[in-house]
């Protein structure tokens, strides 16, 4: 990777439905190579792949929890499962397994605090191994 690639990734990062025209001329390429440059990125799986930006307000999900979770057991088998579990949750937007104080931090985004309040009360204390859960509500995202 040198560094004509990581300026393509840094347009992408930032314009993900940019037209490869435009791309090439902000990296100072042709069209042709650049897309050959792109395509060898997504090859390699240095591009995993292109999102949408949802604001989480238009859906419904009004509400950025950070939560940080503490695990009773650390033995592969209550890691796992915990983990199959968490995924599940379609209110959980990331998992990052961390060092720290907690074992996982989790993004969880939902209509408002009641309905924070019972997602953590009936379905995220209930997880596979949950010793601890400390919640961060978002105030502003900058």
């Amino acid at each position: 990777m040198d560094d004509v690639d990581r300026s393509i990734l840094a347009v992408l990062e930032q314009h993900g439905r940019i037209s490869n025209a435009e791309l090439a001329a902000r990296v100072g390429l042709s069209p042709s190579p650049c897309l050959r440059r792109v395509h060898r990125l997504e090859e390699t799986g240095v591009i995993r792949g292109y999102r949408a930006e949802i604001d989480p307000a238009a859906v419904g999900r009004s509400l950025r929890v950070f939560a940080g979770v503490r695990l009773m057991r650390h033995n592969r088998g209550d890691v796992a499962a915990f983990e199959r579990a968490v995924v599940q949750l379609s209110e959980v937007v990331h998992v990052h397994h961390v060092t720290g104080n907690y074992d996982y931090l989790l993004q969880v985004e939902v209509a408002d605090l009641p309905a924070y309040e019972d997602f953590h009360a009936n379905r995220l204390a209930d997880l596979p191994g949950v010793a601890t859960v400390s919640s961060y509500v978002t105030m502003k995202t900058l």
